[in-house]
């Protein structure tokens, strides 16, 4: 398959009928739906926690397609910044919302979803998502997206955050960022990352019989 004729391959909402522009809103939400509900599920850390958000953003945008990842991604920190209490709980069980969600740590992570989401529609458009191999590759590609988003703003917070510095008694290393920020995620991201290489493709397989 050429990369031409890749780029115009339909992603798999478009083999589930989001063929006009209410079903493919319809999918959108659902995709914010899905990110805001994955939200909730996590092991509370500070100031990263554990949550099921990165997994819910590999299934949106490899699902979604380019422009409508984005647009479920980007909603769903919009909605946040709105004031819908929708992002991962405090470890005080409060919820972040309004322009409060701006001065978070994990707002680097937060934007690194929409880029993500950007990139895995992206491959999605160029059917990586339905070979096991490309699927898993084009989701840890997306996943060092969000640490390369995540990390740099994670670095400044903690840096001009008095409390921080202070226990620790310096400025913060890279070691410490990426004890923080990187280390306690990489298994946990490595089997999501395997989960959905295998989902997507075992979907598509699914689709693809029933449209036979």
């Amino acid at each position: 398959m050429s990369n031409v004729t890749a780029l115009k391959s339909p992603v798999l909402i478009d083999r589930l009928g989001a063929r006009n522009l209410a079903i493919s809103a319809v999918y959108v939400v659902a995709g914010i739906a899905l990110i805001a509900g994955a939200a909730q599920i996590q092991i509370p850390m500070w100031p990263v926690p554990i949550t099921g958000q990165s997994f819910a953003v590999l299934l949106v945008g490899a699902s979604l397609g380019p422009i409508r990842a984005v647009i479920s991604t980007g909603g769903y920190l919009l909605l946040a910044v709105l004031g819908l209490p929708i992002l991962a709980a405090q470890p005080d069980g409060s919820h972040t919302t309004g322009l409060a969600v701006l001065a978070l740590p994990t707002l680097g992570y937060l934007i690194g979803f929409i880029v993500a989401a950007l990139a895995l529609g992206w491959f999605a458009k160029m059917a990586w998502d339905r070979k096991v191999l490309k699927a898993i590759v084009s989701f840890l590609i997306a996943e060092a997206i969000f640490y390369v988003c995540g990390l740099p703003v994670l670095w400044a917070w903690m840096n001009n955050n008095s409390g921080v510095v202070e226990s620790l008694g310096s400025t913060v290393s890279p070691e410490t960022l990426m004890a923080w920020g990187l280390t306690p995620f990489i298994v946990g991201d490595l089997i999501k990352a395997l989960l959905a290489g295998a989902l997507l493709p075992l979907t598509w397989k699914l689709v693809n019989r029933k449209t036979r």
